[in-house]
């Protein structure tokens, strides 16, 4: 068994509390011990093959060093891009009338189905690899842009085969059919409700974690919503939802009724549907890109206050924002929602191992993955300061990630 020392870390961030001049020590891809340097046990299991000394990396008093952070929530298989619509929404124009000049999502599945596999695997790579260079080790990832069974079920063998590879960060692969009705079901949407439902089954059999239904925007409603969640549910899949967008709408509630892992967006949530969340144990993912695009501000305070597990999100996404960072996400976070960097920095760790139900991950622990961040700053308070902080190191499971 080899082993890693992390040494003269000056400020570790454990996701509970700061430890000062602290080390941690690595075994295989699971941290073994982790607390001040001057504690360090004097014999370690294994041979350390490896010893880094922070202090001569940084050079700012050993720096910062944190869990790999954890975005729960992106849209990362698509291709081509709706950069002229973008504009066109600057501009004033609504969604209905630059979908009727030819933009809007029904542009991305005809652009992504027409797309060969190898090429849109290749950009899928490339956004992936973002992500883990500026730091997130873990990222939710949605299908949702084939809408067809044979795409959706290669979206998902696609995620699971990409996360084996080298520099790319840890997938929880979201089945996201129901994003929305395709072109081909017009006149037949209960035809495409129940299609989803039975590729649930399939879905989960190559790879996927979790299934997602967007519940907004007059997409699916909330009692169809029900059949593919619970579909889902029996096919082995956490339940997720889009919840509460655009509109306000029962769809939080119906996310802490059906238990859901997560109910995300919640720019319009109300108190009652806080409440819900809270008595349900539902995870309330907040993606700050998003609501400020959108102009509006999810409740994170009630949310916070009545206990919701929160967790932050890119949202990344064809039509909506480009987002890779969550660096830049914590400091939206901090800055346009009100969060403290503590309470930032806990949902982009810990609030997103809640979200995915994933234990192993998002905090300095003995027995959890080694997915560890050296930041170019010495205090937590840079990501408040630097929207988009950059990291210097890497670890994925206790192996450094070449930037």
């Amino acid at each position: 068994m080899t082993a890693r020392l992390l040494t003269s870390i000056g400020r570790l961030w454990t996701g509970s509390e700061i430890i000062s001049n602290a080390a941690i020590l690595i075994s295989d891809d699971r941290i073994a011990w982790v607390g001040p340097s001057a504690e360090l046990p004097r014999s370690v299991p294994g041979v350390v093959d490896d010893i880094v000394d922070v202090d001569l990396v940084e050079n700012l008093g050993g720096g910062l060093v944190t869990p790999g952070l954890i975005d729960a929530h992106t849209h990362p298989v698509y291709a081509g891009n709706r950069y002229a619509e973008l504009a066109m929404r600057s501009t004033g124009l609504s969604d209905a009338e630059i979908s009727a000049a030819g933009g809007g999502i029904s542009s991305t599945i005809t652009v992504t189905r027409g797309t060969d596999p190898w090429t849109l695997c290749n950009h899928v790579r490339e956004r992936l690899a973002c992500w883990l260079q500026s730091g997130t080790t873990t990222i939710e990832a949605k299908t949702g842009y084939h809408l067809t069974r044979d795409g959706e079920l290669a979206d998902v063998r696609m995620l699971r085969s990409l996360e084996n590879e080298q520099g790319m960060p840890r997938v929880h692969v979201t089945f996201y059919a129901a994003q929305t009705v395709p072109p081909e079901y017009f006149g037949r949407r209960s035809d495409y409700i129940d299609a989803v439902c039975s590729w649930c089954a399939d879905a989960a059999a190559v790879g996927a974690n979790s299934v997602d239904v967007n519940c907004e925007d007059g997409r699916f409603t909330e009692e169809e919503a029900r059949w593919i969640l619970n579909a889902g549910r029996r096919a082995g899949l956490l339940p997720r939802m889009h919840a509460s967008g655009n509109h306000r709408g029962g769809a939080a509630r119906v996310a802490a009724e059906l238990g859901c892992a997560s109910a995300d967006l919640l720019h319009a949530a109300t108190d009652e549907d806080v409440a819900a969340l809270s008595r349900g144990g539902v995870a309330a993912v907040v993606t700050p890109g998003s609501a400020l695009q959108a102009g509006t501000r999810p409740p994170v305070r009630a949310l916070l206050d009545k206990g919701v597990p929160v967790a932050l999100g890119s949202d990344h996404t064809p039509g909506g924002v480009g987002i890779t960072s969550m660096p830049l996400v914590i400091s939206l976070a901090v800055n346009y929602l009100g969060m403290s960097i503590a309470e930032a920095l806990r949902a982009a760790t810990l609030g997103g191992a809640y979200a995915l139900r994933a234990p192993d991950r998002g905090a300095m622990v003995r027995g959890r993955l080694a997915d560890i961040v050296l930041w170019d700053a010495d205090h937590e308070g840079a990501f408040a300061w630097n929207y988009g902080l950059s990291p210097r190191r890497v670890w994925r499971g206790g192996d450094p990630v070449a930037l």
